[in-house]
């Protein structure tokens, strides 16, 4: 219910929640359903799954509209928005009366195309990141001990109050060199070159602080303008780059040879803490102070054996003495070692060639034994004591077939104890198979 009331003046007097309801439904009534276009800034997405974020226009008007999606809406979507996106929403306007705010209730959501920012600079990082220009070979070490450091940043910003406040607490004996320009606007960019190029041509610095502090998108586009990345690319000088939150991340960042979350941590990472350094040397130092006083210990030990040993040189003697008697001993039982080992040595040898010979007398007796048994069993005379005969013609050729006899031929025949004269009465040769 609308909460109205009329004093005795019969002006109507309203009631905040009341004035907020009445409004609330004037704007349901007129706005119910509208389409908006514009560019996503500050999106958040809470714990809960609903969405906030402000909805501007895209050509940089200053009008912010306060939209909220639901969870159910925004799991309906078929792509994920984010900070610069250029979308369409359709919904209803309503007031927010906790806090009296005018706010966009979106009920739909879909892309409007190209042209936002963070496109923009997707596209331009894709397009860089193909040249190599973030490479990791192409990063540069970083001295580790800087005498004079140069910072790029507003002179009247709080990067700088921020970079040397960390430098003065941590490294006070660091020179700094500031080179003064513009980080946001139009003439930006040329600037940032400008002060690059000045810090190469000095070289009065041993590495370059880029940073700035936080801000939106559009604040810190000065440092994802190409002309800016490029020039930090092929800075002779190595480059820290500290621009914005953590969670902000440039293109200038990834051209950078080292990126820093924050300005105060590009002014930590660019020289040790000074603390630190110290304490590095006093434990440097005790480590050799104790090393030399372990020298020195073990010098002293040894010289005192020296010592010792020149204090009683007869000792020395004595020693060599002992050597020399036993060489002496050892020289004058040589030769009779060496002899009785020729005698042993050559009683061997005796030994080894009477050994020798009886071998081989045996084994040439075992020889002419075989070969004597071979030519027994090959004597005929043995045969013929078997029962064999032999049969000559007489005049001492041997007949060894019925073909050489005729009946009526004489023949001898050759028996173990004698001969016999013979005459052929037949013959009767074997039938041929």
């Amino acid at each position: 219910m609308i909460d109205g009331r009329e004093p005795a003046s019969g002006r109507r007097v309203w009631g905040v929640a009341g004035l907020l309801e009445a409004v609330s439904q004037s704007l349901a009534e007129r706005f119910s359903v509208v389409m908006v276009g514009g560019e996503i800034s500050g999106f958040m997405r809470a714990a809960s799954g609903h969405c906030y974020f402000g909805l501007k226009d895209a050509d940089g008007q200053a009008a912010s509209l306060r939209c909220a999606m639901f969870r159910r809406v925004a799991s309906m979507l078929d792509f994920a928005p984010g900070e610069g996106s250029l979308v369409e929403v359709r919904g209803r306007v309503a007031v927010y009366e906790p806090r009296g705010e005018l706010q966009f209730v979106v009920e739909a959501m879909r892309r409007a195309g190209a042209g936002s920012l963070y496109e923009q600079f997707l596209k331009l990082r894709a397009r860089l990141a193909a040249e190599g220009l973030f490479d990791a070979d192409r990063k540069r070490p970083l001295p580790t001990h800087p005498r004079r450091v140069g910072v790029i940043t507003s002179a009247a910003g709080a990067a700088l109050h921020d970079v040397l406040t960390a430098l003065a607490r941590r490294a006070p004996q660091v020179e700094v060199v500031v080179y003064p320009s513009p980080v946001q606007g139009a003439e930006a960019p040329p600037a940032l070159v400008r002060a690059l190029q000045t810090a190469q041509a000095r070289n009065e610095v041993e590495v370059l602080l880029l940073v700035r502090g936080g801000g939106s998108l559009e604040d810190l586009w000065a440092f994802n303008d190409e002309r800016v990345v490029r020039a930090v690319a092929q800075c002779a000088l190595p480059v820290i780059c500290g621009v914005g939150h953590e969670t902000d991340v440039t293109l200038c960042d990834l051209a950078a040879d080292l990126r820093a979350p924050t300005p105060t941590a590009a002014a930590e990472l660019v020289a040790p803490a000074r603390a630190a350094l110290l304490q590095q040397l006093d434990t440097l130092e005790r480590n050799l102070a104790w090393r030399l006083d372990q020298r020195l210990m073990t010098l002293a030990q040894r010289l005192d054996r020296l010592a010792l040993r020149l204090s009683r040189p007869t000792d020395a003697l004595t020693r060599q003495r002992r050597v020399l008697d036993l060489l002496a001993q050892r020289a004058a039982a040589a030769p009779a070692r060496r002899v009785e080992m020729q005698a042993q040595r050559l009683g061997h040898l005796a030994q080894r060639r009477t050994r020798a010979a009886h071998d081989g007398l045996l084994r040439e007796q075992r020889r002419l034994d075989a070969l004597q048994a071979r030519l027994q069993a090959l004597d005929p005379q043995h045969v013929l004591a078997r029962g064999y005969a032999w049969l000559d013609d007489g005049q001492g050729g041997a007949v060894t077939s019925v073909q050489a006899l005729q009946p009526g031929a004489e023949v001898r025949a050759v028996l173990a104890d004698g001969s016999a004269d013979m005459q052929v009465r037949r013959v009767r040769p074997l039938p041929q198979g």
